[in-house]
């Protein structure tokens, strides 16, 4: 069991993923941690529509998905105005160091490579926070 953090308190989390698997795997964890308010999205242009009809506090997405992959969903949601200082926890398969400069240029707060355990969620979640204080 997590402890629950300083910054586990109500907040809607966005998952954008597009396995089933994924999306499970993320919820649990997030749940471990103390956040029960999650809407799932299975790619880009879904978390773009889910944005608008749910309001999240914080978004986590896959980089590979079809339709819109999550660099480009994250540069929509920097130049959304009502949304671009939301922070975006990428979580993907990709570990290039190019491909962290491309997420990082397009803006996510941080970066996780799968697989990845419970515990650098929570780190990872707690430290875009930290940040967006």
């Amino acid at each position: 069991m997590f402890s629950l953090t300083p910054f586990a308190v109500p907040m809607k989390f966005l998952i954008v993923d597009d396995s089933p698997t994924m999306l499970r795997i993320i919820r649990n964890a997030l749940q471990e941690i103390g956040y029960n308010d999650i809407v799932e999205a299975e790619d880009g242009e879904d978390a773009l529509e889910k944005l608008e009809e749910n309001a999240p506090d914080f978004v986590v997405t896959d980089w590979n998905m079809p339709n819109m992959n999550g660099v480009d969903l994250t540069s929509n949601i920097r130049n959304h105005p009502e949304y671009s200082d939301l922070p975006i926890l990428m979580i993907t398969t990709r570990g290039m160091k190019e491909d962290v400069k491309t997420a990082m240029k397009a803006e996510v707060n941080n970066y996780i490579v799968k697989p990845f355990e419970p515990e650098v969620l929570e780190e990872k979640v707690d430290s875009c926070l930290e940040a967006a204080a």
